[in-house]
């Protein structure tokens, strides 16, 4: 059977194939199926829950019941960012290095979009936290780390900026700044909730620079100079302009565009899924086999090219390596596409 007569601008004639890489690409777009926040609760007396349990949480009311109302900011933070789902593992009372090492473990089995602690800033446990980052990118889990700090560090951008040159991660993104609503601060590591909900919640073609926060003020309002250090350090900065905070920009730690990042992330976990579910072991490994992938490839892509998120699409055997056996090698190049985030004006007078 040839697979060479689908279009890859139409629905296939056969379920399975193309369909599931559209469907991909629109939720990619839209952001709802991909809004998934993971936290690992500190405290959740009063509550329902019990200890080392995931519980997936899409609103308050949910959470009050099974945390109890006094323990569940992070998760408000994170809804109200924009996160659709909150995966929520509870860790056990006084937890030790184990327990971390046991909470991360079983976040490798289930499918979550940005990790971020519950108010928590301790410095080996986000350095653990990064090796294991980075561990699951070379394994094909790929997911965003949003870390923060504590009240001093918050006070001096200098330590955050320190934080973030530490990770230097495409993966791994600092807030450096703190905020206060009606009255009460919260430091960087207990707003990095909303931010990782912001981040889950927006659409890989969008930017969350210049994004505004619903907060009153940032607890320390950074000059000009300190802001531009802090952007060449990578770090994330909220900024008050004078009427409203907002971020300044999308900026990962390794100085990568978040939205860049996060298309790659998409693309990287679709393209993985679909393969296994639709073509390892399921498709002969000669020119239509070839060609039905390629074709899948390209549709899945070309979605995304309508929806301004990549362009410039090539997808063609490896030229280098021959596809022979079980092996298929693929040459895969596109062009991301950025938002406007600076304007210059030549105006003559």
């Amino acid at each position: 059977m040839s697979f060479q007569q689908w279009d890859p601008t139409a629905l296939p004639i056969r379920p399975g194939l193309y369909i599931n890489f559209k469907e991909a690409a629109v939720a990619q777009i839209t952001g709802g199926a991909r809004g998934i926040v993971a936290i690992p609760l500190k405290t959740y007396t009063g509550g329902t829950a019990v200890a080392k349990s995931f519980y997936t949480v899409e609103n308050e009311a949910d959470a009050t019941t099974l945390f109890g109302s006094a323990n569940i900011q992070s998760i408000k933070f994170a809804l109200q960012g924009g996160a659709q789902q909150v995966l929520v593992y509870t860790m056990p009372a006084s937890p030790l290095a184990a327990d971390y090492v046991d909470m991360r473990n079983a976040f490798e089995a289930r499918p979550f979009n940005v990790f971020v602690f519950d108010a928590e800033h301790d410095a080996t446990e986000q350095d653990n936290t990064a090796t294991w980052v980075s561990q699951n990118r070379t394994d094909k889990k790929h997911f965003m780390f949003v870390a923060g700090g504590s009240a001093a560090d918050d006070i001096d951008p200098a330590l955050g900026n320190a934080r973030t040159t530490g990770f230097s991660d495409d993966y791994i993104v600092n807030l450096i700044s703190g905020v206060s609503i009606n009255g009460e601060d919260y430091t960087s590591a207990e707003y990095a909730p909303y931010i990782a909900g912001l981040i889950a919640g927006t659409a890989i073609n969008r930017s969350i620079t210049y994004m505004q926060v619903p907060v009153d003020d940032v607890t320390k309002r950074l000059r000009n100079s300190e802001i531009v250090t802090a952007l060449q350090a990578g770090s994330l900065v909220l900024v008050h302009d004078g009427e409203k905070v907002k971020v300044e920009q999308g900026l990962t730690s390794s100085k990568k565009k978040i939205r860049s990042i996060r298309a790659r992330q998409a693309i990287a976990t679709d393209i993985e899924k679909t393969a296994r579910d639709n073509y390892i072991g399921k498709l002969d490994n000669n020119e239509d086999g070839q060609m039905a992938l390629i074709n899948a490839i390209k549709a899945y892509l070309e979605t995304l090219e309508v929806n301004n998120v990549l362009t410039d699409i090539v997808v063609t055997l490896d030229p280098q390596r021959p596809s022979v056996g079980d092996s298929v090698f693929l040459a895969i190049s596109y062009r991301e596409i950025d938002s406007m985030e600076r304007i210059f004006l030549t105006i003559n007078v």
